[in-house]
């Protein structure tokens, strides 16, 4: 936990005359040196540090390529083919880039189920979960208005239908569709404007990433039983031992991150992205990039109207409902027991749940329409009934396995029943 009198002490004069004035380094040392952490977290906790060691990625290549780029329907192709060429190190830069909002997305997503897994977001803990979501939010807003930078087929049309979506909206849904586009159809001032908050957003992440940081250093971290800190043995310091392993998950993650750049750097974009953008002519198939695709999915689920909502309409609310519903799972779980290490049946629906959610992403890249159009109202209707159903219910009815009285008894158990192993198998 966070509370506690502090033992960073100066070693010199000037530490101790700084100390007094702006002690930052005494909030480094008891926010990442001294901060206590639960003795049982596994490499399912490093991926917060991925996180910010991804963003810090984006905004180092991101700055460099704001410097060479041009915010106009003319240019901006060729200003990134300029880059691609022209510019030192300019093809590295773009494909760290690129590849890191892919990357990027792949260490959220796995901090958001680790978080649903065990029960990161329950009291006191609800603030850290929203300002995690919000993050989130941010993330998508800056991740689509880049992908429109280049100005490729699929950045143009991308665009073109997304923001089509927002004229689903009565009374106010023309008027957002043309403030975002800065007229009626994409084109140059849509660009501007999208360069502008694509530039802006990630130091507005930052900013809430600071709180997020915050808001988990004042309530303490959690940790897979679920358990709080009840003694210090139960802690372990964050520098070396969360340190040590934080830096190992990061070298892992890069070294794959690097394949990437390197041997597939394409691999992750659409190849109509790679064509000069044509308003005269549509691709075959519009998708948006690989961590859109789920809720593009359940977008395309709707084809029925419900009451007085049209199909249009229902698809939009359906596609903002999916994320809007994370920002009620503090409350939706009744469960008194946080992590679904003993949880067996939430365990069981979160491992579905989680096989639903990559079923929808490979949907996404589908047509829309068939049996693909079936799928896709299925996996709908279990993503939703996962948080609005599910979730209550099994709070109530759920029978959980006993939990241990302590972290530390729980890693006790835990190194007896590893060490006993291997004279059970002689």
């Amino acid at each position: 936990m966070s509370g506690g009198h502090s033992t960073y002490t100066p070693k010199t004069g000037l530490g101790r005359w700084m100390d007094a004035r702006l002690p930052v380094p005494r909030l480094v040392y008891d926010s990442f040196i001294a901060y206590p952490v639960p003795r049982n977290l596994n490499y399912a906790y490093t991926f917060g540090g991925i996180l910010a060691l991804m963003l810090v990625v984006q905004l180092a290549t991101g700055i460099v390529l704001a410097m060479h780029y041009a915010a106009s329907t003319e240019l901006a192709f060729h200003s990134v083919e300029k880059i691609m060429r022209d510019v030192n190190s300019g093809w590295l830069l773009r494909y760290l880039h690129a590849n890191g909002a892919s990357f990027f997305f792949i260490a959220v997503y796995v901090h958001i189920f680790r978080g649903l897994y065990y029960g990161s977001y329950k009291a006191p803990r609800e603030v850290v979960w929203i300002l995690g979501v919000i993050l989130y939010l941010l993330m998508m807003a800056t991740a689509f208005m880049g992908y429109v930078l280049p100005w490729g087929q699929m950045s143009f049309w991308g665009a073109t239908v997304i923001t089509g979506f927002f004229t689903a909206i009565p009374l106010v849904g023309e008027w957002i569709q043309q403030l975002l586009l800065g007229g009626f159809a994409v084109d140059n001032p849509t660009l501007n404007r999208f360069f502008s908050l694509h530039y802006l957003l990630p130091f507005m992440i930052a900013g809430v990433v600071i709180l997020h940081v915050w808001a988990f250093h004042i309530t303490g971290q959690t940790n897979p039983t679920g358990i709080e800190i009840k003694h210090k043995t139960d802690t372990v310091p964050f520098t070396p031992y969360a340190t040590i392993k934080d830096g190992f998950a990061m070298v892992v993650f890069l070294v794959v991150f690097a394949y990437f750049v390197f041997y597939m750097p394409n691999y992750l974009g659409h190849p109509d992205n790679y064509i000069p953008a044509d308003p005269l002519k549509t691709p075959a198939h519009i998708v948006p990039e690989w961590y859109f695709l789920p809720f593009y999915a359940i977008l395309r689920a709707i084809t029925f109207n419900i009451g007085p909502i049209d199909s249009k309409l229902g698809g939009v609310l359906a596609m903002f409902g999916a994320i809007a519903v994370l920002f009620f799972v503090p409350w939706l779980d009744t469960s008194k027991v946080r992590s679904a290490v003993y949880r067996p049946w939430y365990k069981l629906f979160f491992w579905l749940f989680v096989i639903d959610s990559v079923f929808l992403g490979w949907l996404g890249s589908r047509p829309a329409e068939g049996t693909y159009v079936v799928m896709a109202q299925i996996g709908t209707l279990y993503y939703f009934a996962f948080f609005l159903i599910i979730m209550p219910l099994l709070g109530l009815i759920e029978t959980p396995r006993k939990l241990p009285n302590s972290i530390t008894e729980a890693v006790l158990e835990k190194n007896k029943t590893a060490a006993a192993a291997p004279q059970t198998t002689n």
